[in-house]
């Protein structure tokens, strides 16, 4: 009868300091989580929510040491658990998905707060990402969230990832238009323009010989943040001083001739 009652005393001391170690462990686990992925400035509610996964995950595995130290079948816990995880799985899979998608923006980082993207048809500058979806303004000031799962799942255009971007605009002049002077006002417009580049190098180039127009291109380079303000000023400086040189800019027309019959 002492045998028994000190090999279940050992049994329950065994499984006490299985449950208080696999507490330390699922703390530690925890913190070391949070402090990981607080150094890359993710979202602090992703943060804590996977950490207390984490957590609750080693102290379920902790509790099923600790009642299979004791002699309990762990198996049928073990395949109620499954079941049970399967269950809310299935019942939950656009929701993971959502959140394995979430995962996935954080690790690899196709982009990041403050960043102005396009993605699942939608663009604007990214305010948050959070565990499900991710949080954008669009330009017009309007909150627009989207899925995860919709973001991953296309095409992704960051236009803040690099700090150079290219303008790409397109001038008509009349075919009557001297075009040496054309380049030459185009170059000397984009010279005096301290915001645009030199390096790589602006081009302006006849693009097209149109119905209408002969179509030259003008694509300086400029810093990502001047990028609209230098394309609104551009186009406006090169309308302003085509008017002042008489060059024209033709629009669609179409003529018309009346032959009279005696």
């Amino acid at each position: 009868m002492k045998a028994l009652a000190a090999s279940l005393f050992i049994k329950i001391a065994v499984a006490i300091i299985i449950l208080c170690a696999g507490w330390k462990l699922a703390k530690f686990l925890r913190d070391m989580i949070v402090t990981v992925l607080g150094r890359k400035n993710i979202d602090a509610m992703l943060i804590s929510f996977i950490g207390n996964v984490a957590y609750i995950g080693m102290l379920l595995c902790a509790i099923v040491a600790a009642l299979g130290q004791l002699g309990v079948q762990t198996s049928s816990i073990i395949a109620m658990i499954g079941a049970a995880g399967l269950a809310i799985g299935l019942s939950l899979q656009s929701s993971l998905s959502n959140f394995a998608a979430g995962m996935m923006i954080i690790f690899f980082r196709p982009f990041k707060v403050g960043d102005f993207i396009e993605a699942a048809g939608v663009s604007g500058t990214v305010e948050g990402i959070q565990i499900f979806s991710t949080q954008l303004s669009s330009v017009d000031n309007k909150a627009i969230i989207v899925p995860n799962s919709s973001i991953t799942g296309g095409n992704i255009i960051n236009y803040s990832a690099k700090g150079e971007r290219r303008l790409d605009l397109k001038f008509g002049i009349s075919y009557d238009d001297d075009i040496r002077k054309v380049k030459q006002i185009l170059q000397e417009l984009i010279e005096k323009d301290s915001r645009i580049l030199q390096e790589p190098e602006p081009i302006i180039a006849v693009s097209e010989l149109a119905d209408y127009s002969v179509n030259i291109v003008v694509r300086p380079w400029v810093r990502t943040d001047d990028y609209w303000d230098v394309y609104w000023s551009l186009t406006e400086a090169v309308k302003l001083r085509f008017d002042a040189e008489g060059i024209s800019i033709p629009f669609p027309q179409r003529n018309i001739y009346v032959h009279q019959v005696a």
